[in-house]
This record gives C-alpha cells, sequence and structure tokens, in this order.
C-alpha cells in the first residue's frame, strides 16, 4: 500500500487487538468515522505531552481571560491590558514579547532559574560548525552534520559541551549581567552544560532569545522572579510574596506532561504506565530522576507495549532517527527477526 498522508483527521481513540495482534484505531476524517487496522502505532505528537494546568486557589472566580500557553491566540486582542504570564521558559518569553509589541501591559512570573542563550550565539558558537552556510563550505552535508551529532554518547555529552557553554558565558557576560540585574533568575544547567542537555534531560528549563530577553533586561517586559501564583481573584493575581497584580489576562505557560499523556488520552491511562515516561536519560539532575537509562526514555525503539513507538524531537532527532524508526518497522512487516537487547524497566510512569 502506498504512503498515505490524511489533513483533516483526527484521531479519537485506539486500542491493541491481542487476538489479531494489531491495532484498532478510530479517526475522523472529514466528519466521517473511520476504523484502522494497523500493525505498528506510530505517536509522532510532538515531544511534549498534555498541557500542565495548574490548579490555583480563586481560577473560577477570575472574570478576565486565562488559558494555557498552547491556547494562546497572540496578542493582538490584548492592547491596553494587563496581562500576566506564568513561566519563564520558551513560551512565556515569545509570548511576554507578542504582548508588549501589541502595547499591553505584561508581567513574567518566573518560578524557577532558566537557561537563556542568544539565537546568534548558539549558531555561532554551538551549532555553527555543524548547521551552517560556511559548515556547507567546509563539506559538511545534513546527512554527515546528523551522524556526528548523533555519534556522541550522552554519559560524555556534558563533558564536552561544558566547555562551549563556558565560551558562551564569556562572550555575552554582559547581556547575562542586565539580565540578572533586572532580576532574572539565571542558571547553565545543573552541572554547566548548557542548553542542549536542559533539552534532553527534561525538555525544558530554557529559553532561546530573539530579542525577549532584551525587552526583560529593560524592564520593557515587567518581572517577578522567585515567586509563583499563590491566590487568582477577580481581577488580579496574588503572588506567594505577597504582592498582588492586577490582571485582565492570565498565560499559563507551565509547560507540559511526558509524551505518554498522549497515550492515556488515546489510547488509556493502563497502556501510558505500562509504557512508562518518555523523554530524559536518568541522569538524576533537576526533573530527569534515575537510574541511568544512557539513551532517551522510549523514544524510537520497542517499548513495554507491543507494537507501541514514540517519534519526537528536534529537526536533526525527527530527521535521522526517523530512519531507525521506519528500518525497524520494515523489518518486522518483512518478518526479519530484530531481537532488542535490554529492554528497559519502567521507573517512573510520567
Amino acid at each position: 500500500m502506498p504512503w498515505v498522508n490524511w489533513s483533516s483527521t483526527e484521531c479519537t481513540g485506539a486500542r491493541y487487538d491481542e487476538a489479531s495482534q494489531e491495532w484498532v484505531v478510530e479517526v475522523v476524517r472529514d466528519g466521517e468515522q473511520v476504523t484502522l487496522r494497523p500493525k505498528q502505532l506510530v505517536l509522532a505528537t510532538g515531544m511534549s505531552g498534555i498541557p500542565n494546568i495548574p490548579d490555583i486557589p480563586g481560577m473560577d472566580s477570575f472574570e478576565g481571560e486565562q488559558h494555557h500557553s498552547s491556547k494562546h491566540p497572540g496578542g493582538a486582542a490584548y492592547k491596553g491590558k494587563k496581562c500576566v504570564v506564568l513561566g519563564g521558559n520558551n513560551s512565556a518569553h515569545d509570548i511576554c514579547a507578542a504582548l508588549w509589541e501589541n502595547d499591553a501591559d505584561v508581567t513574567m512570573v518566573q518560578r524557577s532559574s532558566t537557561y537563556i542563550i542568544k539565537s546568534d550565539t548558539l549558531m555561532e558558537l554551538v551549532l555553527g560548525p555543524l548547521y551552517s552556510e560556511e559548515a556547507v563550505q567546509n563539506g559538511m552535508t545534513t546527512e554527515k552534520a546528523d551522524l556526528t551529532f548523533a555519534s556522541v554518547p550522552f554519559k560524555i555529552m556534558p563533558d564536552m559541551h561544558i566547555p562551549v557553554y563556558e565560551q558562551v558565558a564569556e562572550q555575552d557576560a554582559d547581556f547575562y549581567s542586565r539580565l540578572e540585574r533586572a532580576g532574572f533568575l539565571l542558571d547553565f544547567g545543573d552541572d554547566g552544560s548548557g542548553l542542549f542537555m536542559k533539552y534532553l534531560r527534561r525538555g525544558s528549563g530554557y529559553y532561546i532569545d530573539v530579542g525577549a530577553s532584551e525587552l526583560v533586561a529593560q524592564g520593557e517586559i515587567k518581572l517577578k522572579s522567585g515567586s509563583s501564583i499563590e491566590r487568582v481573584n477577580p481581577r488580579s493575581v496574588t503572588l506567594t510574596d505577597g504582592t498582588e497584580l492586577p490582571a485582565d489576562l492570565i498565560v499559563y505557560a507551565t509547560g507540559f506532561g511526558s509524551m505518554n499523556g498522549w497515550a492515556a488520552r488515546i489510547i488509556s491511562q493502563e497502556v501510558a504506565d505500562k509504557v512508562g515516561k518518555c523523554w530524559g536519560m536518568g541522569s538524576d539532575t533537576t526533573k530527569d530522576p534515575g537510574p541511568w537509562e544512557g539513551e532517551l526514555r522510549n523514544m524510537w525503539k520497542p517499548t513495554q507495549q507491543e507494537a507501541l513507538w514514540f517519534h519526537g524531537g528536534n529537526l536533526h532527532q525527527s530527521r535521522h532517527y526517523s530512519l531507525y524508526l521506519a528500518l525497524q518497522l520494515k523489518a518486522r512487516k518483512e518478518g526479519i527477526d530484530t531481537p532488542v537487547y535490554g529492554m528497559e524497566n519502567v521507573h517512573h510512569l510520567s
């Protein structure tokens, strides 16, 4: 059967039929209910799971508008409004900047420290040797760059990244100093290994700066750091430090759960728990509890649920590891034995 792309289609549920060794997948395509029966099911829903929406006393009493960052419609509707954004990572920065550009009065509430790196610096010092026009001129190809990046074992990767991010800190020292003077809580990762290790370990805790950090440093985006929202009032929020901020809009830029949250929603909680947490490697750093696993949990490989796979990540990972996932699927279709050495145990449910 040729490869088919079904747009305008929503998956409403799936279950694994042990007797027939196939999935029963229910989808709605252009308003019509369709049942599919694939042998393999790949959840390629991005590297994040279901939105984390906090449960804060008084949320039901709020008379303005409130939503998770995943539902944010953009800044145009909030001109002149008083806006509070809970969070200090990628989504929080981008939403704050968009609100500011639309003449909103916006305050970022940063609960814990964030790693910041300028986009230009990231390209120059971190990614440039592999992914840049200069790299192409030096003979680098996309395939060679992907393989080179993927060839470094996760165990030694932090030691390779620490000196690079020390160079980043030195080059942009004035930038970081101005952010800290504004009250922003900065870190370079638990061990100083910077952006990519935070991404691999926890998929959060960073912002690639394309302008919002300068607005924070200048005070254009107001900042309350080291606190959170303790209570939501009809027209304001009360922070844990006792500060009250008037609010017409509250955006919860509070991140997402593990990818197995989609398995819980589409298949069942039982299957989600059987598979366990996706992403992270057991580094025993913040939000990546041990034990050490040595590779990303449940990504691009067999899971504890027969015929269920997870795919996601950045462009490099999606491009490179999809090839290995595709080979595993093809081998099963052709009946080629593909034994798995040491199927990982489940240590964390989400």
